[in-house]
Order: structure tokens, then C-alpha cells, then sequence
């Protein structure tokens, strides 16, 4: 039996899944609010030096 497969990005090439790191608070509607402010903190404290392990967030389009 063949396992379903999905698709890469949507129709309107959305993406799907997003890095922490490229996400802030102008993504809100994108990712969420959490998702959001977690992106926010990575990019805060990776600028000050502290090491951040890395994370994604999947998007709304996802959905």
C-alpha cells in the first residue's frame, strides 16, 4: 500500500513550515501568536550571543 504523500507548499506557494529564526512578530497571522514570539526571542538573544537551539513553526497554510 502506497503512503499519501504531501504537497510542498500550496497552491499559492505559501509556505508551509517556516524557520524560528525567519519569523517575528509581523508573522503573527502567519504562524501564531506563540510561534511568533517565540522567532522574536531567538532573533533577541542570538543578537546578544546566546546560543538558541533552532525550531520551526508550520504556518496557517499548513492547515
Amino acid at each position: 500500500m502506497a503512503l499519501p504523500t504531501l504537497p510542498l507548499s500550496t497552491a499559492a506557494r505559501e509556505p508551509l513550515v517556516l524557520p524560528l529564526s525567519a519569523v517575528g512578530l509581523e508573522a503573527i497571522a502567519l504562524v501564531g501568536g506563540k510561534n511568533a514570539s517565540l522567532g522574536e526571542l531567538i532573533q533577541q538573544l542570538s543578537q546578544e550571543g546566546v546560543n538558541v537551539p533552532g525550531g520551526f513553526a508550520v504556518t496557517a497554510a499548513a492547515y
